[in-house]
């Protein structure tokens, strides 16, 4: 609560200071009271949430956007801070010049006045970052984007040549707050009529129960060879607070049941092979493994076991950490990983073919989209869900459909 008490003491004060800019521009009284009670009922709102919080819900729902409503005020008065103090830091400089030389009108004063155009350039830059996580809230999602690939190997099964994947990740059910809406993400992917879905992981935020009103839209999931899926660290209900361990225990069994009742194929350090006229490919499914503090289920040589290593094979790992730090030097040769966890961080700015930032890669070096180290693929999707942030901007939720190919054989 004292961390609570000293942001909003900050929030107050950077929205009285950018205040001066609004009141440099709009001089109509109307105007200057809707930027009060604005930038205050945002404040009420999230003291609201803070003090009926309950930890055992998670940040989602009207938390979630309560506190997304004020992260978005902060960061418009934050930005019109900083160009007000830089502003002010050269009318103090003129008012020292004023002082010392003398000015000619009187009237004028020493004191510069502040300038619309200063006003105006720090309200417009401020207004960006407001607007995009206003806008990625309301909009941006259930902005499903398909993203399709072709990889070419040459030593895929001549049967799978040309053989379609979708893989779609980190659904974070708890978060959906719009039935139709991921209804239609569903059929998005029904409709690339890919042979096998891959799921890799993050079904839930924290709770079993999340699923639940979900779980028949996912169950319409549909390929001829299946529907595979995964655990990610959110499944494990590591971040909810339970009773007893065998409270939590139940949990885990409770998901495990609900994604067999769906049609999904768990694989938990275990393997399938995919056949197809004759030659087949060796599917792989670890459990979480993740750098930096998350939960290391995943056993890659469990995993692996009774694939050769002459195989082709696909793994299914939820965190790309997994992938750069054991997989890629491990001595089997996985040509294809297919992971999830970062969301891109759901901000970001992506032009194809030019460019691709999202604050998240400061942490990930493999972040989204295909990468490849040592002849070894890895597609990192952005995840069909999201979480904490209950909204989207600039990254999208990704559906990402893959086609495998021969090299040298014809289409």
């Amino acid at each position: 609560m004292s961390r609570f008490i000293v942001l909003a003491i900050l929030y107050v004060v950077l929205a009285v200071y950018g205040f001066q800019a609004f009141r440099t521009l709009f001089k109509s009284p109307l105007m200057q009271w809707a930027y009060i009670v604005l930038f205050l009922g945002a404040l009420i709102f999230l003291t609201i949430k803070v003090m009926t919080y309950d930890p055992g819900d998670g940040f989602k729902g009207t938390a979630a956007i309560a506190g997304t409503i004020f992260a978005s005020f902060f960061l418009l008065a934050l930005v019109l801070g900083f160009f007000l103090l830089l502003e002010d830091v050269v009318r103090v400089i003129g008012y020292g010049y004023n002082k010392i030389v003398g000015v000619s009108d009187a009237d004028t004063g020493y004191f510069p006045s502040r300038r619309k155009f200063i006003s105006g350039i720090a309200l417009g830059l401020a207004a960006l970052p407001f607007g995009a996580l206003l806008y990625g809230m309301y909009r941006g999602k259930y902005n499903y984007q398909v993203l399709k690939y072709e990889l070419e190997f040459d030593d895929l099964p001549d049967a799978f040549h040309n053989y379609q994947i979708t893989q779609i990740s980190d659904v974070h059910s708890g978060s959906f707050d719009d039935y139709k809406k991921v209804e239609y993400g569903v059929s998005l992917i029904n409709e690339q009529k890919s042979d096998v879905i891959f799921f890799t992981g993050d079904i839930v935020n924290n709770r079993s129960d999340e699923l639940k009103p979900w779980k028949e839209v996912f169950s319409r999931l549909d390929a001829k060879d299946g529907v595979f899926s995964i655990l990610g660290n959110h499944d494990y209900g590591d971040y909810a607070v339970w009773d007893t361990e065998e409270e939590k225990a139940q949990n885990l069994e409770n998901l495990k049941t609900m994604q067999k009742e769906m049609g999904f194929d768990l694989l938990l350090n275990s393997n399938r092979f995919l056949e197809k006229d004759g030659d087949k490919i060796a599917l792989v499914g670890v459990e979480n493994w993740g750098r930096g503090g998350f939960k290391k289920a995943g056993d890659l040589q469990k995993a692996k076991a009774g694939v050769s290593q002459d195989d082709f094979k696909i793994l299914l790992s939820h965190d790309p950490s997994h992938w750069e730090d054991v997989v890629v030097h491990d001595d089997y040769h996985f040509h294809l990983t297919l992971s999830g966890h970062t969301h891109g961080m759901q901000f970001g700015v992506e032009i194809p073919g030019w460019v691709k930032w999202s604050p998240v890669k400061w942490r990930y070096k493999y972040w989204a989209g295909i990468y490849k180290e040592l002849d070894q693929f890895i597609n990192v999707n952005r995840g069909f869900g999201f979480i904490g942030y209950p909204g989207r901007f600039g990254i999208w939720p990704e559906i990402s459909v893959i086609t495998l190919k021969k090299k040298g054989m014809a289409a």
